[in-house]
Formats: C-alpha cells, structure tokens, sequence
C-alpha cells in the first residue's frame, strides 16, 4: 500500500482507504475510488483529504494498488 499523505501518489480513479472525520478517533476506514482531490498542498500530515465516488468525503490513508 502507498503513503496516502503525498498528493503525487493519488490520482482521479484511484482506489483508497480513507478516514472520515466522524470516524477519526476510531480509525474506522472506509474504501472507495477518488473522484476529486479537495487538498491543494503538496502533502498533508494526516493524508490528503478527497471526495469518493459514492459521495464520502474524508482523508487517504492508504492507496491500493
């Protein structure tokens, strides 16, 4: 699994594992395909934040390839 903190690792189709804001102190992950990256810097210690296709909105933690 790839670093989910680095925006170069994240592409539009991507298939991630990402953690919702209402899931941060569980950790509970949820996985889904990128449709928009919403963080704009270069990295983010908590992973970059995207939007899945289904809707959800939260933080990569882990690309999978």
């Amino acid at each position: 699994m790839i670093d989910g903190r680095q925006r170069k690792n994240i592409q539009i189709g991507s298939f991630v594992e990402i953690v919702q804001k209402s899931h941060q102190r569980t950790g509970e992950l949820t996985k889904g395909i990128v449709a928009k990256l919403l963080t704009k810097s270069n990295h983010h210690p908590h992973g970059i934040k995207v939007l899945l296709a289904s809707g959800l909105v939260g933080r990569v933690k882990n690309v999978i390839e």
